[in-house]
């Protein structure tokens, strides 16, 4: 691969538009490097004054929520997968800086997990220290100027991520963590930045908190010329505080985090002083209206107000912002607008997920005073789809796949390593609505392993019942391929990965009667209220993603959720052999380290009543077991459905969506109230829409 270095990276088009010209011809990507002023060190020199009047466009481009989707491929299905891809969105990219005079591309984090292949490089072939993870290879190449960081960057530890970012974190790691290597090892050619998770050990941010880009801009004076002009961009990012609870195993006692407020109000100014002459912040969250907390998950609406934010680029929601058709809660705030992408004035992009979109903002800049500011009232925000407007895709950059041709085939190899065979479908089609084929097998795996450990090494625990909640990972989110679909017959660990998505680790907690039902009801918040009057459709599904719809699947337990009901008192009839369930009765329940630290909310789970924290990955587990048991029967792992509707008549219909065409699929597992209404629900995302007889 040739490398390509500038001291000084210009955002000239012409410098971009040939070096893409030469990567098509060459079918390769070239490595652009670029330096930046280091963050909160020493003073600059101020920029030399600018003329008033001069002007200059700049466009901010955004990724976030990559999730290690290099190309559009399904490696749980082993297919192409269209929708889906950064190999699409560097075409995008490509575009927007033909397009585009200057520009500057940014990533907001969540980039380094989220497929078989992050898997694969992480945990079962670890990348040598010399080595460059795939995801940061095509983003070497194509020319990223900053990085965030986001919360799933943490779930493999902070050994992994100090060494493939490049970085040496001054902590002391957990157990059961590798030593970080004493030089800093390979990494991405751009700065990364994070400015509110610190070491507990030295009191001091793991990465550099902020940067201060020096770049060159093509620029118009007032008198018409065209002429070159120095501008310096300030860039800070931000994590949702969260990751103390999600990834907790990892970063419990090793690393905390301060407030994304507090802090911007601290270092803007730092980097203003430097000259930064705009402020870009990058925070991995959405928007939040309640009253500010340091810890809050989704604090950019507050963000959005500190002095002198010029710009942000916000993600984690796995939304698209702007969009003005959207019912998100958190697009529908005050001083929000949805529609041209501003957020108290601040314009503001968030670029979806999994290479689906690439955000833009198209800043005007103007001289005032020798120095550069924002013309707001010609600012324009969007988020580009790679879907066209014929829902055709735009074509792939070809040179992306080439430069991760060995990683890509290393991992399609490993996925179809066989472990057991199934006489049944497992999918996720209808679990909203009663088909536990894709649960249970997971739910059966975590009991045993859970039963055995408590059995091998917790005897003041033996005689409690160890029961195993399990979510359905995939249920449509991103449209009509979005499912878990294991097809009858050989199964192999890409099925296992479709199973279980995540690289959690497996969890116990002990939970009285009464905690056990507050944790069905949370889940139950899956459900809209369903008014069984009313004529018109109403929505089964609300909101709440599928993977906070925890259900059990033991023969022993049964219980009923009745959505005419409000949140919170939805769940009856729930008991344990028989029996209804008393308040004070006690149980183990399997779970991952996500849920049982506080992930989704759940009432009383907060890592308190953790008993277990299993080394062992939840997918291992799942591997493991299916490995022993060899044949899978749906009779034996795949039909013990512990919960029901409530029966009730509704005088229209009450629908939800899944995968068209598949009402056999219901049928197969035991599912007969269920009929398409639609096969198609005018989303675009190949939905179909489906109705349930809840009197039956």
């Amino acid at each position: 691969m040739q490398l390509l270095f500038r001291s000084r990276p210009s955002l000239s088009r012409t410098a971009r538009a040939a070096a893409l010209t030469a990567l098509a011809a060459a079918t390769t990507l070239a490595l652009l490097a670029g330096c930046a002023t280091p963050a909160g060190t020493g003073t600059t020199t101020p920029v030399a004054r600018i003329a008033d009047g001069t002007q200059a466009q700049l466009a901010l481009l955004e990724t976030t929520d990559l999730h290690t989707n290099v190309l559009s491929y399904d490696y749980y299905k082993l297919g192409e997968d269209r929708s889906i891809g950064f190999e699409r969105t560097a075409a995008l990219i490509a575009a927007a800086r033909k397009e585009f005079t200057n520009t500057l591309l940014f990533d907001n984090g969540d980039t380094i997990q989220g497929t078989a292949l992050s898997d694969y490089q992480a945990q079962v072939k670890r990348l040598g220290c010399n080595e460059v993870l795939a995801m940061y290879k095509v983003m070497n190449a194509l020319g990223y100027d900053a990085g965030g960081i986001g919360n799933h960057e943490f779930n493999y530890g902070l050994s992994f991520l100090s060494q493939v970012t490049g970085n040496r974190f001054n902590v002391d790691l957990r157990p059961g963590e590798q030593a970080i290597p004493a030089q800093p090892c390979a990494g991405p050619n751009f700065p990364l930045v994070l400015a509110n998770v610190l070491s507990v050990k030295d009191r001091k941010p793991l990465f550099k908190p902020y940067v201060v880009l020096d770049r060159s801009l093509k620029v118009t004076t007032a008198d018409g010329k065209t002429a070159d002009a120095p501008i310096k961009v300030g860039v800070i990012a931000f994590t949702p505080p969260k990751i103390l609870d999600w990834d907790k195993r990892w970063l419990n006692g090793v690393v905390y985090t301060d407030g994304i407020k507090e802090l911007a109000e601290q270092y803007i100014p730092e980097m203003k002083a430097q000259g930064a002459d705009l402020i870009v912040a990058i925070s991995h969250g959405g928007l939040d209206a309640n009253p500010y907390t340091p810890s809050m998950e989704n604090a950019n609406w507050h963000l959005a107000q500190v002095k002198d934010v010029d710009a942000m680029l916000i993600g984690h929601s796995h939304q698209t912002f702007p969009n003005a058709a959207s019912t998100m809660n958190q697009f529908n705030l005050p001083n929000v607008d949805k529609a041209k992408g501003f957020v108290h004035g601040v314009p503001t992009v968030m670029a979806n997920f999994w290479g689906k979109t690439l955000g833009v903002i198209q800043l005007q800049l103007v001289a005032r005073d020798g120095r550069w500011s924002v013309d707001k009232t010609k600012t324009v925000v969007e988020a580009r789809n790679i879907q066209n407007a014929d829902r055709s895709f735009v074509t792939p950059l070809p040179a992306v796949a080439e430069t991760v041709r060995a990683e890509h085939q290393a991992t399609i190899d490993y996925v179809k390593t066989p472990i057991g065979s199934s006489d049944f479908a497992m999918t996720s089609y209808f679990a909203d609505v009663g088909d536990v084929s894709a649960m249970q097998i997971v739910n059966m795996a975590q009991t045993d392993y859970v039963a055995n450990y408590v059995k091998q090494t917790m005897p003041q625990f033996a005689s409690l019942p160890v029961l195993s909640t399990a979510s359905p990972f995939k249920t449509g989110f991103a449209g009509g391929a979005d499912f878990t679909d294991v097809a009858a017959g050989p199964i192999a660990i890409n099925n296992a990965a479709d199973l279980y998505l995540f690289p959690n680790t497996l969890y116990a907690v002990k939970v009285d009667g009464a905690g056990l039902k507050a944790w069905l009801e949370a889940a139950a918040r899956r459900f809209n209220q369903i008014d069984p009057a009313r004529t018109t459709e109403q929505s089964l599904t609300g909101t709440a993603p599928g993977y906070t719809f925890d259900m059990l699947t033991h023969p022993d337990m049964s219980y009923e959720i009745d959505v005419s009901k409000p949140f919170g008192s939805r769940i009856v009839n729930l008991s344990y052999k028989g029996t209804a369930v008393s308040p004070s009765a006690e149980f183990i329940v399997a779970t991952n380290n996500y849920r049982a630290s506080g992930g989704g909310n759940f009432p009383g789970l907060d890592g308190s009543k953790t008993i277990f924290a299993s080394p062992d990955t939840n997918r291992e587990v799942l591997i493991n077991y299916v490995k022993a048991v060899k044949t899978l029967s749906r009779a034996a792992h795949g039909s013990a459905r512990s919960w029901r509707f409530v029966k009730l008549a509704t005088a229209g219909p009450v629908v939800f969506k899944s995968a068209p065409g598949k009402v056999a699929v219901a049928q197969a597992a035991g599912i007969n109230n269920v009929r398409e209404l639609r096969a198609d629900d005018g989303s675009g995302k190949g939905l179909a829409v489906y109705a349930i007889d809840l009197s039956k």
